[in-house]
């Protein structure tokens, strides 16, 4: 049996369902079905459909056999796509000025850490709840629900802001901030895991890796444009200016969503959520090549993304370049994601697990770089590769844990996935308690150096994840 069919459950090797055309999902019967075409056991259908792969013969990959924007021939995934467009502008807006909001109110390096662990605590517990949502509910209303309910919370910063109460001549104002990331973290938690187990159902398996790196290359144009967008809307209009755009993104979301086509529900029988949560978890306990990705994406998570809640302490101690500064590293980070993300899109499904192992060294290497560096240029640099190496663990973690679970355990699976974020709000609030008694630089540069270790030692010592299509 071929190593990846012999890596996945039974039920999903004998599973050969056509690939969806019009974003439309298979109805679930009894069975967990996960839509995948025939070609996911090497037939021809993967060599027509696959990503990165052109029709008729050949088994070579040539310029013109290339299917970067395959997943487009899908018109559920084009609005799909156009939806997150909404979010994506609203995310990486937030991203870049709540930290330095937090910064510029209170001067502290522990602030940022506390308003990290607010959003992280809610997000990992309610992560788990999502999931079982995901498969419960349609997802295309748990998302809907998220995208108006995140309106929400970003107009009332913005009120906070417009009023007066919440500027940086009040440092009281601080709990407002905090109160807001708690909510956020709990909307997150609950509609990623659909958002998440949304796109597998819009596009189909063979699809799949197109679609989720299109979705990158999307978020990552943002990033490349929103952030000094807003780091120039903050020093032109204030901080409020930001909140009430994200408001409108948000509700662009939303309103994009509402006409796709409902996808199905799954059947999963009438047990409680609690049950549900640990049949999630022991079905991925069960299934090493899940687990394995999990933990991947986990320790990289814990070593790499820290850095993007500290950034303010970097262009502010250290490179000294203001608001402006800190939204030009952002939006060059995006360089290099969207070259990653283009390449993923263009390649077709093998070796993905020896690519998330490079990706994660090269990641690594990048931010221990960023982190030594008190040059602008050498920072802009780094940043690139950062970026880069971020999308490519990202996009290939995703798509891994997407193509190797049992579609009645996607929604719990994805929600696994999604405690990425909250793990990243904690592993920001332990290394900047490091950061404030060692330094910003000792406190990533450190974490980063691990990283490297670590990745490299799980490529050249694990044959399992080298093997990984």
């Amino acid at each position: 049996m071929d190593e990846k069919l012999a890596d996945r459950p039974a039920t999903q090797v004998a599973e050969s369902l056509p690939e969806p055309e019009t974003g439309e999902a298979h109805s679930i019967n009894g069975q967990a079905q996960n839509g995948r075409p025939q070609g996911a056991n090497g037939s021809a259908a993967a060599h027509t459909e696959g990503m990165g792969m052109g029709r008729g013969g050949g088994g070579g990959i040539s310029l013109r056999s290339l299917k970067t924007f395959n997943s487009f021939q899908v018109p559920a995934f084009r609005l799909y796509f156009a939806a997150m467009v909404g979010q994506g502008s609203a995310m990486n807006m937030q991203m870049m000025a709540q930290s330095l909001l937090v910064y510029r109110v209170t001067g502290s390096a522990t602030a940022l850490g506390l308003m990290s662990l607010a959003n992280a605590i809610p997000m990992l517990v309610f992560s788990l709840f999502g999931g079982v949502l995901a498969d419960r509910v349609k997802k295309k209303y748990v998302f809907i629900a998220g995208q108006f309910a995140s309106a929400v919370i970003a107009v009332g910063i913005a009120v906070a802001l417009t009023s007066g109460y919440l500027s940086e001549g009040n440092p009281g104002s601080f709990w407002v901030l905090v109160v807001a990331s708690m909510f956020q973290g709990m909307v997150m938690g609950l509609i990623a895991p659909a958002r998440q187990a949304f796109i597998a159902e819009v596009v189909g398996e063979e699809r799949l890796m197109n679609a989720i790196s299109l979705s990158m290359l999307e978020m990552n144009t943002l990033r490349l444009i929103a952030p000094a967008v807003a780091g120039f809307l903050i020093e032109g209009f204030g901080f409020q200016s930001i909140y009430y755009v994200m408001t409108g993104m948000y509700v662009l979301c939303g309103a994009l969503i509402v006409p796709l086509k409902v996808t199905s529900t799954m059947k999963i029988g009438g047990r409680g959520a609690v049950q549900q949560m640990v049949d999630g978890l022991r079905y991925v306990r069960k299934e090493t090549t899940l687990l394995l990705v999990l933990g991947i994406t986990f320790f990289s998570i814990l070593l790499s993304m820290p850095y993007m809640t500290l950034l303010p302490m970097f262009t502010e101690d250290v490179l000294k370049v203001g608001a402006g500064g800190l939204g030009v590293l952002l939006s060059v980070s995006g360089i290099g994601a969207m070259a990653c993300a283009l390449v993923l899109a263009s390649l077709p499904n093998k070796r993905r697990g020896a690519m998330l192992m490079v990706g994660c060294i090269i990641l690594g290497l990048a931010l221990l770089g960023f982190s030594i560096s008190h040059w602008w240029y050498l920072s802009l640099a780094m940043i690139i590769f950062i970026g880069l190496g971020q999308t490519a663990r990202m996009s290939l973690a995703n798509t891994l844990l997407n193509y190797y679970v049992d579609a009645a355990y996607r929604g719990r699976v994805m929600s696994l996935m999604m405690m990425e974020f909250g793990l990243t709000s904690f592993g920001a609030f332990v290394t900047a308690i490091v950061a404030g008694a060692v330094g910003v630089q000792w406190a990533v540069g450190s974490l980063a150096a691990i990283l490297i270790v670590m990745a490299t030692a799980g490529l050249v010592l694990v044959p399992r994840i080298r093997r990984l299509d």
